[in-house]
């Protein structure tokens, strides 16, 4: 009876904390659709179930960052570290960055998009396999990018290079190439790391470096085991950019 007790008590945690990380959204629609546009729900049944559907959902994917990736991202970044061996380790961050990206669920949808307006726009052939191609160029060129930026953060936390001096030279060349790239080009680089540091990428990453840095003498996590992220959202800018001009 206790174990039960104890489990219903987790479970009702764990969804009260998703139903209160997404009150603001809730609020804000409620009252643009009741006060300013002064409409009524439409299929109001519909939205809460959606609304039910999404607090479990997140419950449950909170839950199993915190069982799963996080410590196995820990534990692996800390295994490499002890192993003593440094391409290893810059081949398992490299590996991570690229299929951690490639998987991801916002990036497949923006190529998606991005194939069919270059489609509509003259840009590319019209047919299946030419948008097909178009967006599978876009997704590896975006997991390339990411990948290399793991390696970049990798050996940043090695060195304990300041993190500032490679954002600050990273968007410089952003900055660059937005004045020479294609103009339909320069939205979905930017867009393309936005939605790069999704819901796959991020824990794995955020673990691998706090792990990392936490295994190395020297380093502070807080201070050295974070910034991959930032960097696995530059360096596709300039990736697809590059790319743009390419194709």
């Amino acid at each position: 009876m206790t174990n039960l007790v104890f489990i219903f008590h987790g479970i009702f945690r764990l969804l009260g904390g998703a139903v209160r990380d997404l009150s603001p959204i809730v609020a804000v629609i409620a009252f643009f659709q009741i006060v300013v546009l002064k409409q009524p729900f439409p299929h109001l049944d519909a939205v809460i179930s959606g609304f039910v559907l999404v607090a479990v959902g997140l419950a449950l994917f909170v839950q199993g960052l915190e069982m799963g990736l996080f410590p196995l991202g820990e534990v692996m970044a800390v295994a490499f570290a002890r192993k003593g061996s440094l391409w290893a380790l810059i081949a398992f961050a490299f590996a991570l960055g690229f299929a951690t990206t490639i998987a991801e669920p916002a990036l497949i949808a923006v190529a998606g998009q991005a194939a069919d307006v270059a489609a509509k726009g003259g840009m590319i052939a019209t047919d299946t396999a030419a948008r097909a191609s178009y967006a599978m160029g876009l997704r590896l060129t975006v997991a390339l990018s990411v990948g290399l930026a793991i390696v970049v953060g990798v050996v940043r936390i090695l060195k304990g290079w300041p993190l500032h001096y490679l954002i600050l030279g990273g968007y410089l060349a952003v900055v660059a190439l937005t004045a020479i790239a294609p103009p339909e080009i320069i939205g979905i680089a930017y867009d393309s790391g936005g939605v790069t540091t999704s819901t796959i990428t991020v824990p794995l990453v955020t673990a691998l470096g706090v792990g990392l840095a936490g295994a190395i003498r020297g380093r502070n996590p807080l201070v050295d085991g974070f910034g991959l992220i930032a960097l696995a959202s530059l360096t596709p800018i300039i990736f697809v950019m590059v790319y743009g001009m390419a194709i």
